[in-house]
């Protein structure tokens, strides 16, 4: 199948009428629908389709790969709005559901079958099983998805640079490696204004409003303003103040939509929305977010300090599993702090070697399978795997043939604790695997952490073995 067949068997998978909203990640097509009437199997018999997760009542994740993800879901959104199955948001025929929001109990029941209670009842309860933290880590996905490519572009040319600078110091004065350099650390500079403007999308309110008002926190002015008799910080507080001015900003301006009059609407509410959002960043969020960042900051590095390869040892075994889960973009604010106030994060390094561990485990696969059709997908998958695209080895290789997830999740403790133990930092997010070899404090380091990944994966899931399966079958 090519992109568009695949979009539309998907469409036809899920019920066309079905669907409320299709966005998508670096790897997933995630859909909101009604009522999920697609099966785990029916969706994973689609050629091109890796894996398929259910994260929630009205939520079906399909994964798809690297770019594979964005082209299907341009084509199934453009065919789902060419069938009409897009309703307007206000539609009362057509509830609005965000990518991240629980159906409503009266959506649920509009999905169900009559006369089917039970199934309704365990939707209901599915729901309401969906914790507040597993909705805030969605949200903070979707806030930082639109940022990654900006974060990878400056990430990798700040470390381009650095590894130039090492190998020939005397070009640090010239004019073009100063403007490259400021080129590298841009994204850094924009990083509140760009978070507050998505945060404030994502949560329904005017991005520009959300945009403007974190801006405000770095604002140079801020030195010249005393407060209590001590000076305002620039910048104090960082993504999280940003995050909670993004979420204020769109929750004030809601309000104010529902309550001025219409034809003031266009005058008041943005006025309104400024006035009470800065004053309540200013007073509220900047304090909150400067001692939330300390926190973390100080807790990341100390965790690292004195737990040192036992620490990595942990993150790097368990990032695979918070990746499976969908829920690994909830440590990108902490990423990004350390970024902003160290110019480097220890803890993408670590996590990086989950993936490298796969690596080796899915390679000791292919060595003892007979099966050809698991050879192919294990070929088609490694090369997005070694550029640290995991999600098509989990769903495709490892986590179905059972102990090779386990030897994959050991290979990437051993990779974590060489990286904790070598303090291998890296400039930027977004990137992984190998390439992240370019953007790291200690290349040879983080390279050897690779190996040592790829290493004891593979000999892990040679010792753990696996349970082959027929030649006619996949996993």
């Amino acid at each position: 199948m090519d992109n568009r067949e695949l979009a539309r068997a998907l469409l036809e998978a899920v019920g066309a009428d079905n669907v409320t909203d299709a966005v998508h990640c670096m790897t997933r097509l995630r859909i909101t629908v009604r009522a999920v009437t697609a099966t785990k199997e029916q969706l994973q018999r689609l050629p091109g389709v890796k894996g398929v997760l259910f994260p929630a009542a009205g939520q079906i994740h399909v994964v798809l790969g690297p770019g594979k993800a964005a082209a299907v879901t341009a084509a199934f959104n453009e065919l789902r709005h060419g069938a009409g199955a897009a309703a307007p948001a206000d539609s009362p025929e057509a509830p609005s559901v965000s990518p991240s929001a629980s159906p409503s109990v009266a959506q649920l029941a509009q999905g169900a079958a009559p006369g089917d209670g039970k199934a309704l009842h365990e939707a209901i309860r599915a729901r309401n099983r969906r914790s507040v933290w597993k909705q805030a880590l969605q949200h903070i996905g979707h806030i930082f998805l639109p940022l990654i490519p900006a974060f990878i572009g400056c990430g990798l040319l700040a470390g381009l640079l650095s590894l130039l600078l090492r190998a020939v110091p005397s070009l640090a004065d010239a004019a073009a490696v100063q403007y490259l350099r400021l080129a590298g650390g841009t994204v850094y500079v924009v990083l509140n204004t760009f978070t507050g403007l998505y945060a404030a999308e994502e949560f329904g309110g005017t991005p520009a409003l959300g945009g403007v008002l974190a801006a405000l926190l770095t604002a140079p002015g801020l030195a010249d303003i005393r407060l209590f008799g001590e000076a305002l910080i620039p910048g104090r507080g960082g993504v999280f103040a940003a995050l909670a001015i993004g979420f204020a900003s769109a929750t004030v301006e809601r309000f104010l939509r529902r309550h001025v009059p219409e034809s003031l609407d266009l005058f008041l509410t943005p006025l309104g929305t400024l006035f009470a959002v800065a004053l309540g960043a200013l007073f509220v969020f900047q304090p909150l977010g400067g001692w939330l960042s300390d926190a973390l900051r100080v807790f990341a590095l100390t965790a690292l300090e004195r737990g040192g390869a036992g620490t990595g040892f942990v993150l790097g075994g368990v990032f695979l599993p918070v990746v499976m889960a969908g829920v690994h973009h909830g440590i990108t604010p902490i990423n990004l702090d350390l970024l902003a106030t160290t110019g480097t994060t220890l803890l993408l390094p670590i996590c990086a070697m989950a993936g490298a561990g796969q690596v080796g485990a899915a390679l000791a696969v292919y060595l003892k399978t007979r099966n050809q059709p698991l050879k192919k997908t294990i070929l088609s998958a490694l090369p997005v795997g070694i550029l640290g695209i995991g999600e098509p080895l989990i769903y495709g290789v490892t986590l179905p043939l059972g102990r090779p997830f386990l030897a994959a999740c050991f290979g990437g403790a051993c990779g974590g604790a060489w990286q904790a133990f070598a303090a291998t930092g890296a400039y930027a997010i977004g990137i992984s695997g190998l390439p992240l070899a370019a953007s790291v404090t200690r290349p040879g380091a983080y390279l050897a952490g690779v190996a040592i990944a790829y290493g004891t994966g593979f000999a892990a899931a040679c010792l753990l073995g696996f349970d082959d399966p027929p030649a006619e079958e996949t996993p």
